[in-house]
């Protein structure tokens, strides 16, 4: 476990973007209306966004951090580190922290870092920022987060098709003594790499012809080697297996019981799991805001899309204490807890 505290900087206002197209699960002709019905029920996803090909995670991001730095006033010359989290990045190469350095006007001098991470990726996202930061004494910093999953999932595919949607975040930090410490937690298991995988388009199976070829693998489920694919019960399994820990481990080392944070923030893969996960930790649900049932599982931009949606009108006033949790592909995990105080957190914007 990479257990540890940054200090000196703290976050100051957060945005989301999603696409401006709404997929309703049930409407879905995938899925019977029995299938339907017990899917929203149980998985809690009722409608998903979907990016259409002229937009892709720069777009939403960019889109994001344009808002958010309108909203709190600062200027692009004084970003001076960007940390782009994605899994779906506009090209091969170069990567989405140049494109989004370029369309924001920042300095030529800004530390560009670009990292390929999942459901996780905003808790990972956080801490490789911060600490970049923290060393450096960075002044302010850019965090873009981002996904458009629905790029890499096949239609013809009922275990995936609903579950997975499109939004992009941006996070702005602020390098101050007057921040409290923020703490991580952070961990990963290689043995699950291939439970969420896309198999071709990469170096280890180049794209080809027999990319695109479709496969039955099971009921409902048609796809060829470039789509996702997901052993949802072994990632659900693991997730209940180290995230309750990883969360005890946090609050002990910050020193925090489980009743202090007012808000645990979950990634949301699925109101099950995150049902299960407040319960094991014995939590009053009313600390555990959700955006599954209106945007589904935006991958990376899970927790910040639930922020901008759940306590927009919260953060800004006053001081909050926040757990926020990610987990999946990878495997990889990680939880980061913090006070923030009068964060700027604009309404999610569409972007069409």
């Amino acid at each position: 476990m990479a257990l540890f505290s940054i200090h000196n900087v703290g976050i100051t206002g957060i945005a989301s973007a999603v696409p401006g197209i709404v997929a309703d699960n049930l409407k879905l002709n995938l899925l019977n209306e029995d299938e339907r019905n017990a899917f929203v029920k149980r998985v809690g996803i009722r409608r998903r966004r979907i990016a259409p090909p002229s937009i892709c995670a720069s777009d939403l991001c960019v889109a994001a951090a344009e808002r958010l730095l309108a909203e709190t006033n600062d200027k692009v010359e004084e970003i001076g580190a960007l940390v782009f989290v994605t899994q779906t990045p506009d090209f091969l190469l170069p990567g989405n922290s140049m494109l989004a350095q370029k369309r924001l006007g920042l300095s030529r001098s800004t530390y560009l870092v670009d990292l390929n991470q999942g459901c996780a990726g905003y808790v990972y996202g956080l801490a490789t920022l911060s600490g970049i930061m923290c060393s450096a004494r960075i002044k302010k910093g850019l965090l873009l987060v981002g996904d458009t999953i629905s790029k890499l999932i096949s239609a013809e595919d009922k275990s995936t098709l609903p579950i997975f949607s499109d939004a992009g975040s941006a996070t702005l930090l602020e390098y101050t003594t007057a921040s409290d410490p923020m703490f991580f937690n952070l961990g990963a298991d290689g043995e699950g790499a291939v439970a969420i995988h896309v198999r071709d388009g990469g170096f280890r199976h180049p794209f080809r012809k027999q990319s695109l070829d479709m496969q039955a693998v099971g009921p409902g489920i048609r796809r060829a080697p470039v789509h996702l694919a997901m052993q949802g019960v072994d990632v659900l399994q693991y997730s209940f297996r180290h995230l309750v820990p990883n969360i005890s481990e946090l609050l002990q080392m910050a020193g925090w019981d489980f009743d202090q944070p007012d808000y645990y923030v979950f990634h949301q893969a699925n109101k099950l799991l995150n049902e299960g996960l407040a319960k094991k930790l014995g939590l009053n649900f009313a600390k555990v805001p959700e955006s599954l049932a209106d945007f589904g599982n935006t991958s990376s931009a899970t927790i910040p899309v639930t922020i901008n949606y759940r306590l927009n009108q919260l953060l800004p006033h006053g001081s909050h204490r926040l757990v926020l949790s990610g987990f999946g592909v990878g495997f990889s995990w990680g939880s980061a807890l913090m006070q923030v105080d009068s964060v700027v957190c604009p309404e999610i914007i569409e972007l069409n």
